[in-house]
């Protein structure tokens, strides 16, 4: 067993900037510019992604870089048939909002990532998934996120599409029925970063204070400290 090395600490300015990667994060639906990203800093990010933490150390998760024109036009025909049918989920003002609400940047962006997970690498018993067996689905979401940190680090803008039904993805990329699919991204440098997240501007929905989603000994349990809670503010 190799003897345990550890890492030095975060200077306050790296501490910052991990901070801030994270606040400025966003979802990015428009905005594209057609300029591909460099083989380097693409690379950068999926070995970011490939850090992520996962149960078990079994690593469950693919990436499939999406670049044909072809492919993405299929690919953003199942979303436009997916749009349709989730605007009539909606009722009133709501639905009119949500027509004019910019989802998706498929064909803007110059490359599409769609994540997988398999669920049978490394076997079916998994260190940790003894008694949570979604944890690998959960690994595979960490991998999304690291990407999307590092991409934001590269100033490189993520759109993550959920309105898409899995199977038209599987079908469109060819993704064995075994291998389950977690998002389909699309990828690109944009013109810029908006300070505020876009459903957010738009009053879709308000940022919930931190201190009604922070709990003490239980879901149902006791006061928070006063001055911790002020510093949820």
């Amino acid at each position: 067993m190799d003897a345990v090395v550890y890492s030095e600490p975060f200077t306050p300015d790296e501490c910052e900037a991990v901070y801030r990667c994270i606040f400025e994060r966003r979802d990015i639906r428009a905005q594209f510019l057609p300029d591909p990203i460099p083989g380097d800093v693409l690379a950068r990010i999926l070995r970011a992604a490939h850090h992520a933490p996962s149960v078990g150390f079994m690593q469950p998760w693919d990436f499939v870089l999406v670049h044909d024109r072809g492919v993405r036009e299929t690919i953003h025909g199942a979303f436009r048939r997916a749009d349709d049918e989730a605007a009539q989920m909606f009722e009133g003002e709501r639905r009119n909002t949500y027509r004019n609400l910019k989802l998706e940047g498929i064909l803007e962006a110059p490359l599409g990532i769609c994540v997988t997970c398999d669920r049978s690498r490394n076997g079916p018993v998994v260190l940790g998934r003894t008694h949570q067996p979604d944890m690998d689905l959960y690994s595979a979401v960490c991998a999304v996120q690291n990407l999307w940190l590092a991409a934001r680090a590269e100033g490189v803008g993520i759109g993550w599409v959920s309105i898409i039904a899995r199977e038209d993805l599987r079908a469109a990329l060819g993704i064995p029925e075994d291998i389950e699919v977690i998002a389909y991204l699309c990828a690109g440098y944009v013109r810029g970063f908006p300070t505020r997240p876009d459903l957010e501007r738009r009053r879709w929905l308000d940022r919930m204070p931190l201190r009604d989603v922070v709990h003490l000994d239980g879901w149902q349990g006791g006061e928070l400290d006063e001055n911790f809670a002020r510093q949820l503010e």
